[in-house]
């Protein structure tokens, strides 16, 4: 068996060498905040690129990114704490300690939507429209960022002996988010032992890819400012519903053992539809 770091064997792909970060002047410097920060900036020039396409001025959303960012990140550094709190209870300056790991997106994007809600009562501008635009930035940095996960062996699902198998090292991932099914079907090679998973960041960033194209698509034949915002928080929720329940490493809700990423999911999904509903009926009363 072919020793790579990371591999899709299914697929004929085999990497090896994948390391987690690089060292710049001496300090280490993990490719997971290299990737996130190429896709804040992605994310930044396309919502630019929406502004100019629907005629607004771009530079209106390069001003917010700053403020949204940093509380975005705030919020995801929140929501991993509150439903991570055993780990952080007796040590609490480990709250800081972000280079330790521990964002949640959805605690991100809670934030960023806040501080949107904010700025945009702040500055005066249609929040609806401003959403719609600025969403487009928001879940392509999720799509790039979701790419952290790959570098870092984490977020991963279930064993999976299917097509898109991804075979990791045990000895370069979190074994918490090891389970019994993936022991019981792991491989070894010489001193190496293998498990093979769901690549579960991988279905999401295309499954983001998937939902952005439909905003993009949907930009130009919307009835009402909003839509393009609704079919993000219904798009991203689907796919986030069943995504969560395939990984190993949710955030649960108390002992319940129920992810709380995927309930908030399922229920962002409704509000979207009755949302949508709500606005079109609007909409047409404004129109008669």
């Amino acid at each position: 068996m072919n020793t790579a770091d990371i591999a899709f064997p299914h697929l004929g792909i085999y990497l090896g060498n994948v390391g987690k970060s690089i060292s710049v002047f001496g300090f280490s410097v993990a490719f997971y905040g290299i990737i996130i920060a190429c896709g804040m900036i992605g994310g930044i020039l396309l919502a630019r690129w929406q502004a100019k396409r629907t005629g607004q001025d771009p530079n209106v959303y390069s001003d917010f990114a700053l403020w949204g960012i940093i509380f975005a990140l705030i919020g995801a550094r929140l929501y991993y704490v509150i439903f991570s709190w055993d780990i952080y209870k007796n040590d609490l300056l480990q709250i800081f300690n972000i280079r330790g790991g521990g964002l949640a997106i959805y605690g991100g994007v809670i934030a960023a939507v806040i501080t949107a809600i904010v700025y945009c009562r702040i500055k005066k501008y249609n929040f609806l429209l401003f959403a719609d635009t600025a969403i487009v930035g928001l879940i392509f940095g999720q799509m790039v960022g979701r790419w952290g996960n790959f570098t870092n062996r984490e977020a991963f699902g279930q064993y999976t002996d299917s097509l898109f198998a991804m075979r990791l090292k045990t000895s370069q991932v979190n074994m918490s988010t090891v389970t019994d099914d993936m022991i019981a079907n792991s491989v070894k090679n010489g001193q190496e032992t293998y498990i093979q998973v769901h690549p579960t960041f991988l279905y999401e960033s295309v499954w983001n890819l998937a939902v952005l194209i439909c905003m993009l698509v949907y930009t130009k034949h919307k009835k009402t400012d909003g839509e393009i915002f609704l079919i993000y928080i219904i798009g991203y929720g689907l796919g986030r519903v069943w995504i969560e329940g395939l990984r190993t490493d949710q955030l649960q809700i108390g002992s319940t053992g129920i992810a709380v990423s995927q309930v908030l999911s399922g229920a962002l999904v409704i509000a979207g539809i009755v949302a949508w509903v709500i606005l079109r009926k609007r909409s047409k009363k404004v129109v008669v």
